[in-house]
Protein backbone atom coordinates (compact mmCIF):
# COMPACT_ATOMS: atom_id res chain seq x y z
CA UNK A 1 0.00 0.00 0.00
CA UNK A 2 1.26 3.46 -0.91
CA UNK A 3 0.43 5.11 2.41
CA UNK A 4 2.23 2.39 4.37
CA UNK A 5 5.46 3.17 2.55
CA UNK A 6 5.03 6.91 3.09
CA UNK A 7 4.31 6.61 6.82
CA UNK A 8 7.47 4.53 7.29
CA UNK A 9 9.50 7.62 6.30
CA UNK A 10 9.64 10.19 9.13
CA UNK A 11 9.77 13.19 6.81
CA UNK A 12 6.87 11.98 4.68
CA UNK A 13 4.86 10.97 7.75
CA UNK A 14 5.10 14.58 8.91
CA UNK A 15 4.02 15.77 5.45
CA UNK A 16 0.99 13.49 5.60
CA UNK A 17 0.04 14.77 9.06
CA UNK A 18 0.28 18.34 7.78
CA UNK A 19 -2.14 17.53 4.96
CA UNK A 20 -4.50 15.71 7.32
CA UNK A 21 -4.60 18.66 9.74
CA UNK A 22 -6.22 20.71 7.00
CA UNK A 23 -9.34 18.59 7.43
CA UNK A 24 -11.41 17.14 4.63
CA UNK A 25 -9.97 17.41 1.10
CA UNK A 26 -10.70 20.85 -0.37
CA UNK A 27 -11.24 19.55 -3.88
CA UNK A 28 -12.86 16.59 -5.52
CA UNK A 29 -10.43 14.29 -7.28
CA UNK A 30 -11.48 11.67 -9.75
CA UNK A 31 -9.45 9.83 -12.33
CA UNK A 32 -10.57 8.82 -15.80
CA UNK A 33 -11.32 5.12 -15.98
CA UNK A 34 -9.15 2.64 -17.84
CA UNK A 35 -11.06 3.24 -21.07
CA UNK A 36 -10.74 7.04 -20.96
CA UNK A 37 -7.29 7.45 -19.41
CA UNK A 38 -5.26 6.53 -22.53
CA UNK A 39 -6.79 9.43 -24.47
CA UNK A 40 -6.12 11.83 -21.59
CA UNK A 41 -2.50 10.69 -21.38
CA UNK A 42 -2.00 11.04 -25.12
CA UNK A 43 -3.53 14.53 -25.05
CA UNK A 44 -0.86 15.41 -22.48
CA UNK A 45 1.86 14.07 -24.81
CA UNK A 46 2.74 11.16 -22.53
CA UNK A 47 5.02 8.87 -24.59
CA UNK A 48 3.14 5.94 -26.07
CA UNK A 49 5.41 3.34 -24.50
CA UNK A 50 4.24 4.34 -21.01
CA UNK A 51 0.49 4.36 -21.62
CA UNK A 52 -0.25 0.75 -20.64
CA UNK A 53 1.79 0.95 -17.44
CA UNK A 54 0.19 4.24 -16.41
CA UNK A 55 -3.31 2.92 -17.08
CA UNK A 56 -2.59 -0.11 -14.89
CA UNK A 57 -1.15 2.06 -12.13
CA UNK A 58 -4.17 4.36 -12.39
CA UNK A 59 -6.48 1.42 -11.75
CA UNK A 60 -4.34 0.40 -8.76
CA UNK A 61 -4.55 3.93 -7.37
CA UNK A 62 -8.31 4.17 -7.90
CA UNK A 63 -8.80 0.94 -5.93
CA UNK A 64 -6.91 2.30 -2.90
CA UNK A 65 -9.32 4.48 -0.90
CA UNK A 66 -6.58 5.90 1.34
CA UNK A 67 -4.40 6.81 -1.61
CA UNK A 68 -7.35 8.47 -3.36
CA UNK A 69 -7.94 10.61 -0.27
CA UNK A 70 -4.29 11.64 -0.44
CA UNK A 71 -4.77 12.42 -4.13
CA UNK A 72 -7.73 14.68 -3.31
CA UNK A 73 -5.73 16.50 -0.64
CA UNK A 74 -2.87 17.07 -3.09
CA UNK A 75 -5.22 18.31 -5.79
CA UNK A 76 -6.69 20.72 -3.27
CA UNK A 77 -3.22 22.05 -2.44
CA UNK A 78 -2.36 22.34 -6.13
CA UNK A 79 -5.42 24.31 -7.22
CA UNK A 80 -5.72 26.43 -4.09
CA UNK A 81 -5.05 30.10 -4.96
CA UNK A 82 -5.16 29.21 -8.66
CA UNK A 83 -3.41 31.84 -10.75
CA UNK A 84 -1.57 33.51 -7.88
CA UNK A 85 2.17 33.90 -8.36
CA UNK A 86 4.60 32.05 -6.14
CA UNK A 87 2.30 29.49 -4.53
CA UNK A 88 3.17 26.40 -6.53
CA UNK A 89 2.60 22.91 -5.13
CA UNK A 90 5.89 21.46 -3.88
CA UNK A 91 5.42 17.75 -3.14
CA UNK A 92 8.23 15.75 -1.56
CA UNK A 93 10.03 12.98 -3.39
CA UNK A 94 8.52 9.63 -2.50
CA UNK A 95 10.89 6.83 -1.44
CA UNK A 96 11.80 3.88 -3.65
CA UNK A 97 9.76 1.70 -1.28
CA UNK A 98 6.63 3.45 -2.59
CA UNK A 99 7.17 1.60 -5.87
CA UNK A 100 6.05 2.59 -9.34
CA UNK A 101 2.83 4.12 -8.02
CA UNK A 102 4.79 6.37 -5.69
CA UNK A 103 7.11 7.39 -8.52
CA UNK A 104 4.17 8.28 -10.74
CA UNK A 105 1.80 9.64 -8.10
CA UNK A 106 2.32 13.32 -9.07
CA UNK A 107 1.20 12.47 -12.62
CA UNK A 108 -2.19 11.44 -11.31
CA UNK A 109 -2.45 14.59 -9.21
CA UNK A 110 -2.06 16.65 -12.38
CA UNK A 111 -4.52 14.47 -14.28
CA UNK A 112 -7.11 14.77 -11.51
CA UNK A 113 -6.57 18.55 -11.46
CA UNK A 114 -7.32 18.96 -15.19
CA UNK A 115 -10.96 20.09 -14.74
CA UNK A 116 -9.83 22.90 -12.42
CA UNK A 117 -7.02 23.98 -14.75
CA UNK A 118 -9.22 24.00 -17.81
CA UNK A 119 -11.89 25.90 -15.91
CA UNK A 120 -9.35 28.58 -14.98
CA UNK A 121 -8.12 28.77 -18.56
CA UNK A 122 -11.68 29.21 -19.80
CA UNK A 123 -12.33 31.97 -17.26
CA UNK A 124 -9.25 33.81 -18.51
CA UNK A 125 -10.13 33.18 -22.14
CA UNK A 126 -6.93 31.22 -22.76
CA UNK A 127 -7.03 29.83 -26.33
CA UNK A 128 -7.42 26.07 -26.55
CA UNK A 129 -4.17 25.64 -28.49
CA UNK A 130 -2.14 27.52 -25.84
CA UNK A 131 -3.80 25.52 -23.08
CA UNK A 132 -3.11 22.23 -24.86
CA UNK A 133 0.55 22.96 -25.62
CA UNK A 134 1.19 24.29 -22.14
CA UNK A 135 -0.25 21.26 -20.36
CA UNK A 136 1.46 18.90 -22.84
CA UNK A 137 4.75 19.85 -21.21
CA UNK A 138 3.80 17.18 -18.67
CA UNK A 139 4.51 14.56 -21.34
CA UNK A 140 7.83 16.18 -22.22
CA UNK A 141 8.93 15.91 -18.61
CA UNK A 142 7.90 12.25 -18.53
CA UNK A 143 10.17 11.80 -21.57
CA UNK A 144 12.99 13.58 -19.69
CA UNK A 145 12.55 11.16 -16.79
CA UNK A 146 12.57 8.21 -19.18
CA UNK A 147 15.73 9.46 -20.87
CA UNK A 148 17.52 9.41 -17.53
CA UNK A 149 16.01 6.43 -15.75
CA UNK A 150 14.16 4.37 -18.37
CA UNK A 151 10.84 4.66 -16.53
CA UNK A 152 7.89 7.06 -16.47
CA UNK A 153 7.89 9.65 -13.71
CA UNK A 154 8.66 13.30 -13.00
CA UNK A 155 11.98 14.68 -11.84
CA UNK A 156 10.53 18.01 -10.70
CA UNK A 157 6.78 17.86 -10.00
CA UNK A 158 6.87 21.36 -8.48
CA UNK A 159 7.89 22.73 -11.88
CA UNK A 160 4.89 21.22 -13.65
CA UNK A 161 2.63 22.74 -11.00
CA UNK A 162 3.42 26.15 -12.54
CA UNK A 163 1.78 25.01 -15.79
CA UNK A 164 -1.26 23.63 -13.96
CA UNK A 165 -1.78 26.73 -11.82
CA UNK A 166 -1.82 29.38 -14.54
CA UNK A 167 1.64 30.71 -13.80
CA UNK A 168 3.44 29.48 -16.93
CA UNK A 169 2.49 29.21 -20.59
CA UNK A 170 4.10 27.72 -23.70
CA UNK A 171 4.05 30.34 -26.45
CA UNK A 172 5.98 29.12 -29.45
CA UNK A 173 9.58 28.12 -28.73
CA UNK A 174 9.76 29.69 -25.27
CA UNK A 175 7.89 29.32 -22.03
CA UNK A 176 6.82 32.44 -20.15
CA UNK A 177 6.32 32.40 -16.41
CA UNK A 178 4.40 35.15 -14.65
CA UNK A 179 6.94 36.16 -12.05
CA UNK A 180 8.27 39.03 -9.96
CA UNK A 181 11.57 40.86 -10.18
CA UNK A 182 14.21 39.62 -7.76
CA UNK A 183 16.41 41.99 -5.78
CA UNK A 184 19.45 42.03 -8.08
CA UNK A 185 17.48 42.10 -11.30
CA UNK A 186 15.02 44.63 -9.91
CA UNK A 187 17.91 46.91 -8.96
CA UNK A 188 19.43 46.61 -12.44
CA UNK A 189 16.10 47.37 -14.12
CA UNK A 190 15.54 50.40 -11.87
CA UNK A 191 19.04 51.71 -12.55
CA UNK A 192 18.30 51.50 -16.28
CA UNK A 193 15.51 54.01 -15.85
CA UNK A 194 12.46 51.78 -15.74
CA UNK A 195 9.87 52.61 -13.13
CA UNK A 196 10.07 49.11 -11.73
CA UNK A 197 11.60 47.59 -8.63
CA UNK A 198 11.99 44.36 -6.68
CA UNK A 199 8.67 42.54 -6.49
CA UNK A 200 7.08 44.08 -9.58
CA UNK A 201 5.68 41.77 -12.30
CA UNK A 202 7.88 40.46 -15.08
CA UNK A 203 7.95 37.51 -17.47
CA UNK A 204 10.56 34.85 -16.76
CA UNK A 205 11.75 33.06 -19.92
CA UNK A 206 12.45 29.32 -19.96
CA UNK A 207 14.05 27.28 -22.72
CA UNK A 208 12.83 23.71 -23.06
CA UNK A 209 14.49 20.79 -24.78
CA UNK A 210 12.80 18.70 -27.50
CA UNK A 211 11.50 21.92 -29.08
CA UNK A 212 13.85 22.51 -32.01
CA UNK A 213 16.50 25.19 -32.50
CA UNK A 214 16.61 28.27 -30.30
CA UNK A 215 16.74 30.43 -33.43
CA UNK A 216 16.38 34.22 -33.35
CA UNK A 217 13.27 34.01 -35.51
CA UNK A 218 11.66 31.47 -33.17
CA UNK A 219 12.46 33.68 -30.17
CA UNK A 220 11.11 36.78 -31.92
CA UNK A 221 7.88 34.94 -32.70
CA UNK A 222 7.54 33.78 -29.09
CA UNK A 223 8.09 37.29 -27.76
CA UNK A 224 5.46 38.69 -30.11
CA UNK A 225 3.02 35.98 -29.04
CA UNK A 226 3.76 36.69 -25.38
CA UNK A 227 3.14 40.41 -25.67
CA UNK A 228 -0.27 39.85 -27.26
CA UNK A 229 -1.16 36.95 -24.95
CA UNK A 230 -0.43 38.63 -21.61
CA UNK A 231 -1.87 41.99 -22.66
CA UNK A 232 -5.11 40.21 -23.53
CA UNK A 233 -5.42 37.59 -20.79
CA UNK A 234 -3.65 39.33 -17.88
CA UNK A 235 -4.43 43.00 -18.52
CA UNK A 236 -4.27 43.70 -14.79
CA UNK A 237 -0.53 42.94 -14.75
CA UNK A 238 2.19 45.20 -16.14
CA UNK A 239 4.81 43.19 -18.01
CA UNK A 240 7.52 45.52 -19.26
CA UNK A 241 10.60 43.35 -18.93
CA UNK A 242 11.61 39.76 -19.50
CA UNK A 243 14.13 38.00 -17.28
CA UNK A 244 16.05 34.77 -17.53
CA UNK A 245 17.97 32.84 -14.89
CA UNK A 246 20.04 30.22 -16.66
CA UNK A 247 23.47 28.77 -17.34
CA UNK A 248 22.79 29.79 -20.95
CA UNK A 249 23.65 33.34 -19.83
CA UNK A 250 27.11 32.34 -18.57
CA UNK A 251 29.48 34.70 -20.48
CA UNK A 252 32.05 31.90 -20.72
CA UNK A 253 30.01 30.35 -23.52
CA UNK A 254 31.31 33.09 -25.82
CA UNK A 255 34.75 31.51 -25.58
CA UNK A 256 33.47 28.35 -27.25
CA UNK A 257 30.52 29.26 -29.48
CA UNK A 258 30.41 31.40 -32.60
CA UNK A 259 28.98 34.90 -32.30
CA UNK A 260 26.19 33.96 -34.73
CA UNK A 261 25.24 30.78 -32.86
CA UNK A 262 21.68 30.58 -31.55
CA UNK A 263 22.77 30.49 -27.91
CA UNK A 264 25.03 33.52 -28.16
CA UNK A 265 22.40 35.47 -30.08
CA UNK A 266 19.92 34.55 -27.34
CA UNK A 267 22.46 35.69 -24.73
CA UNK A 268 22.93 39.00 -26.51
CA UNK A 269 19.30 39.91 -25.96
CA UNK A 270 19.96 40.35 -22.27
CA UNK A 271 21.58 42.85 -19.98
CA UNK A 272 23.41 40.79 -17.38
CA UNK A 273 22.23 41.81 -13.91
CA UNK A 274 24.17 39.30 -11.85
CA UNK A 275 26.26 36.12 -12.05
CA UNK A 276 26.31 33.24 -9.61
CA UNK A 277 29.52 32.86 -7.65
CA UNK A 278 28.91 29.21 -6.85
CA UNK A 279 29.35 26.81 -9.78
CA UNK A 280 26.65 24.34 -10.71
CA UNK A 281 28.07 22.09 -13.40
CA UNK A 282 25.25 19.56 -13.06
CA UNK A 283 22.68 21.87 -14.67
CA UNK A 284 24.31 22.21 -18.12
CA UNK A 285 25.40 18.56 -18.05
CA UNK A 286 21.85 17.45 -17.30
CA UNK A 287 20.31 19.77 -19.87
CA UNK A 288 22.73 19.00 -22.71
CA UNK A 289 23.43 15.31 -22.09
CA UNK A 290 20.29 14.17 -20.22
CA UNK A 291 21.95 13.06 -16.97
CA UNK A 292 23.69 15.47 -14.55
CA UNK A 293 25.71 12.64 -13.02
CA UNK A 294 27.52 11.53 -16.16
CA UNK A 295 31.30 11.39 -15.69
CA UNK A 296 32.93 14.40 -17.32
CA UNK A 297 35.45 12.28 -19.18
CA UNK A 298 32.65 10.36 -20.95
CA UNK A 299 30.70 13.36 -22.24
CA UNK A 300 30.37 13.16 -26.04
CA UNK A 301 31.47 15.90 -28.45
CA UNK A 302 28.88 15.52 -31.22
CA UNK A 303 28.07 19.21 -31.66
CA UNK A 304 29.34 22.64 -30.67
CA UNK A 305 27.32 22.87 -27.46
CA UNK A 306 28.40 19.42 -26.27
CA UNK A 307 32.00 20.30 -27.04
CA UNK A 308 31.70 23.62 -25.21
CA UNK A 309 30.18 22.17 -22.04
CA UNK A 310 32.38 19.07 -21.87
CA UNK A 311 35.68 20.60 -22.96
CA UNK A 312 35.33 23.43 -20.44
CA UNK A 313 34.76 20.97 -17.61
CA UNK A 314 37.56 18.66 -18.73
CA UNK A 315 39.90 21.67 -18.70
CA UNK A 316 39.06 22.22 -15.03
CA UNK A 317 36.52 24.99 -15.55
CA UNK A 318 33.04 25.38 -14.11
CA UNK A 319 29.71 26.71 -15.30
CA UNK A 320 27.71 29.41 -13.53
CA UNK A 321 24.16 30.64 -13.71
CA UNK A 322 23.51 34.10 -15.10
CA UNK A 323 20.65 36.49 -14.39
CA UNK A 324 19.65 38.78 -17.23
CA UNK A 325 16.84 41.02 -18.39
CA UNK A 326 15.65 43.03 -21.38
CA UNK A 327 12.76 45.33 -22.18
CA UNK A 328 9.85 43.59 -23.84
CA UNK A 329 8.79 44.95 -27.23
CA UNK A 330 5.82 47.28 -26.98
CA UNK A 331 2.48 46.03 -28.16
Amino acid sequence: MLLTALRADARLAEWLRDLEHEGAPRAEATLPDSDELPDVLLDLSIPHEHINELVALGAELAADAEAMTLLARCVGRLVRDMGEIGKAWEPPVFPVSAGALGRCFPLYVFIAALPYVRGYHQERGIPDDVSRRTLADLGRHVAVHHRRFGTPGLLFPWWISLHFRGELYQLGRLQFQRARLGRQTGRAVAEAGFGLRHGDPCLSLHITDFRGPLSPSACDRSLALAREFFDRHYPDERHEVAVCHSWLLDPQLKRYLRADSNIIRFQDRFELADEESTPDDSVPVGFVFGDPELPVETLPRRNSVERAVGDHLRAGGHWYGGHGWFALPSG
